[in-house]
């Protein structure tokens, strides 16, 4: 008879330490803790800190092309709000199932008024309004404009457009978004080749 948490006579503690630390050894023992410990660097990393994510679409054109991939950033909007210019990915209020790229276009307590596909902003510092400078933007002037809009944005409200103005399907259409349903922020290009960059889209307009 063997008592319960007594090891068989003819197996010593010792042997039993040796067969394990010889398995830990071994080439299968060492590829294992390689995929534990990535495992457990990686899964709590793309949960919490940064997801990748494919663009689809042409809204973004021509800073996002169709099929380029991005490693979006979720930490950032954490700690700090969305800027004016910033690129963001959030779940857009028609469909909170999906993933929209669009640009930060009017901040919390702001007036965007959007007329023929110009951008004029109302707020403390300027009363009367400034025309937003937008290098970025895609505008055909011979195809008719999106819509036109004029909105009031209340607190942790954002209002955002896409680059390419006639085809995105943006604030003008489902209105502002909060910080709530914001993911993230692309933070690099990996794919094509050709475009890897480090914070791509992310504009230098600082009119506040």
């Amino acid at each position: 008879m063997i008592e319960n948490n007594k090891i068989p006579p003819e197996v010593s503690p010792a042997v039993c330490e040796s067969k394990f630390t010889s398995f830990r050894k071994s080439f299968w023992g060492e590829v294992i803790q390689i995929v534990l410990i990535s495992l457990a660097i990686v899964i709590p990393f793309r949960a919490y800190v940064a997801q990748p994510f494919l663009v689809s679409g042409t809204s973004m054109d021509n800073t996002f092309a169709n099929g380029q991939y991005l490693i979006v950033d979720e930490i950032t909007y954490n700690f700090s709000k969305p800027n004016r210019g910033d690129v963001v990915i959030f779940r857009p209020p028609i469909d909170m199932s999906k993933f929209f790229i669009k640009r930060v276009i009017g901040l919390p307590g702001e007036k965007v008024q959007v007329k023929n596909d110009i951008v004029k902003i109302f707020n403390t510092a300027h009363p009367d309004g400034f025309v937003l400078d937008e290098p970025y933007a895609k505008i055909d002037k011979l195809l008719p404009h999106r819509a036109d809009a004029e909105i009031t944005l209340q607190a942790d409200q954002y209002y955002v457009m896409g680059d390419n103005r006639f085809v995105s399907e943006d604030s003008r259409i489902f209105g502002p978004i909060t910080s709530e349903v914001i993911a993230g922020r692309p933070i690099l290009r990996l794919w094509p080749l050709s475009t890897i960059n480090w914070l791509p889209g992310q504009s230098t307009n600082t009119v506040k």
